[in-house]
């Protein structure tokens, strides 16, 4: 049984760098798109909204069904980073808490202290990302199908 356990451990030990290194990247994507989203929103105070979908529906001549497809396109990565982050910091502080307990059974401060720092560090990063995308996400979807709803419109009056 304790080869079983050992075995569990080492895999699981395997995912934490790339664990990390997704939420990383996470952190960055959100940041990019939190960039430009004060951007775009920078534009529609100042009375130039941002025309995504009427310049697609100019250039390729969709009806709204396939502006619809559109939307989900340009807000899927949003999506996924904010429901997948908080399962990625989840795992990145699950991961080091074995040996941080197993160090706290030792009366390792040290060692407790690294794999803490670790463990927290990755979960308030990756809600971060998950915050920020979400946010992003929310206000720009509602924005999309405004757009959406005036072309719609347009497209009825015309």
């Amino acid at each position: 049984m304790l080869a079983l356990e050992a075995t569990l451990y080492d895999v699981s030990r395997l995912f934490l760098v790339p664990v990390i290194v997704l939420i990383l990247l996470s952190l960055a994507f959100a940041l990019v798109s939190l960039g430009r989203f004060a951007v775009e929103g920078a534009g529609r105070l100042r009375g130039r909204p941002g025309t995504p979908l009427t310049q697609h529906q100019r250039a390729t001549g969709c009806a709204g069904d396939d502006l619809e497809l559109v939307i989900v396109r340009r807000l899927e990565w949003l999506r996924i980073v904010s429901r997948s982050a908080p399962m990625l910091g989840l795992v990145a502080t699950m991961i080091p808490m074995g040996p941080a307990l197993l160090a706290l059974g030792s009366n390792d401060g040290a060692t407790l202290g690294q794999n803490l720092v670790v463990a927290f560090s990755s979960v308030i990063l990756a809600l971060i990302a998950a915050s920020i995308s979400f946010l992003v996400y929310t206000i720009r979807r509602r924005w999309l199908l405004e757009e959406l709803r005036a072309i719609e419109i347009a497209g009825t009056a015309a």
